[in-house]
């Protein structure tokens, strides 16, 4: 097991010699953010990334995120130079060692949440989701939290109208589709590609979700056994469908795991939860559990403590504060130590 963490680039708050002062800290998760979706990544920005954080003598060896153009998602007859492309950031991103891309294959929004400071009762706040109050939203007039500034209300209508019709079935052929387009350059380069769960991992404003728990994982294997196609194995995504056993499917899947990101949720109601602090007894997810079977199944991947709180009056990214994921690293590295030696 490698410990990272979700670094922003330049323009992130947090230093990477904060990052760098992490018990067992390997090295940080990034991307590019300044190319526009579907281009290609150049080997000069990434070689810039990789060469901060090695000055502060820290690894990139994973790459979160790489998008996904949505003509791809459509499967519009633009998508053949849109995976031409990925296939070259792919290739590029070898050259400089990078070993793992996570990405996701949601329509439009990779990530809903209605409230990103819903305040605990010790006064620190974090992300939350209210399946009523998302349901009450006019979707030809959406304001979400941690999207109004990604689309224009136009724009927005426009990818909207574009997926009408789109069913889960199509959704996914898409998805091999671009899969098997890429997967010369990941069988040239040793990249994994880890795709991240659909987060919630239900249906939202007629936009299919196809990535939500262990029917689906076999499916995507089945389609595509590629050993480099795999998955990024998120508690909070997963765990909020009520369904997934986290426990199995962590020790089923193990060895397709090559990135694992780790948090808790509180669960609120059948659809509602509030992300909480990593610890077990700290809501309704068994991280203790996850660990274990990880280590049980084999898994020798990538891990970073995923969405933590906001705390001791720090006013952080929401989500991606130091504190608590620094606090959620350690958690982690002492429950990996603790059942690999157990295990042995």
């Amino acid at each position: 097991m490698k410990m990272t963490f979700r670094w922003y680039g330049e323009t992130d708050t947090i230093p990477l010699q904060y990052i760098r002062q992490i018990p067992n800290m390997s090295g940080v998760v990034t991307a590019v953010y300044d190319e526009p979706v579907g281009e290609v990544w150049g080997i000069e920005k990434i070689e810039r990334l990789k060469s901060l954080c090695e000055a502060e003598a820290l690894e990139m060896e994973v790459i979160e995120s790489v998008p996904v153009h949505e003509d791809i998602k459509l499967g519009r007859p633009t998508r053949d130079r849109y995976i031409a492309n990925y296939a070259e950031t792919i290739r590029n991103l070898g050259k400089c060692g990078v070993k793992c891309i996570c990405y996701n294959f949601m329509p439009v929004f990779d990530w809903l949440r209605t409230n990103l400071h819903t305040e605990a009762a010790d006064g620190s706040n974090s992300l939350s989701y209210t399946h009523e109050e998302l349901m009450k939203l006019d979707p030809k007039n959406l304001h979400l939290p941690g999207w109004d500034e990604s689309y224009k209300t136009d724009e927005l209508n426009e990818l909207l109208e574009a997926y009408s019709g789109m069913t889960h079935e199509q959704l996914f052929e898409n998805l091999v589709y671009f899969l098997k387009g890429i997967m010369p350059a990941c069988d040239e380069t040793g990249i994994n590609m880890a795709i991240h769960p659909d987060d919630p991992p239900w249906d939202m404003f007629g936009l299919p979700r196809i990535i939500t728990g262990a029917d689906s994982y076999d499916k995507f294997f089945s389609a595509v056994p590629n050993r480099h196609n795999g998955v990024t194995f998120c508690t909070g995504s997963l765990g909020a469908g009520r369904d997934n056993n986290l426990v199995e499917m962590a020790e089923k899947y193990a060895d397709r795991i090559f990135f694992a990101h780790i948090r808790q949720l509180k669960f609120k109601g059948e659809l509602d939860f509030t992300e909480a602090g990593h610890l077990t007894k700290s809501g309704n997810l068994d991280i203790y559990g996850v660990v274990k079977a990880l280590v049980k199944g084999g898994f020798d991947g990538y891990v970073r403590p995923d969405h933590g709180r906001n705390i001791w009056g720090e006013d952080g990214k929401p989500g991606y504060g130091l504190y608590d994921r620094a606090l959620g690293a350690a958690y982690l590295n002492g429950l990996f130590e603790a059942v690999e030696n157990e295990l042995k």
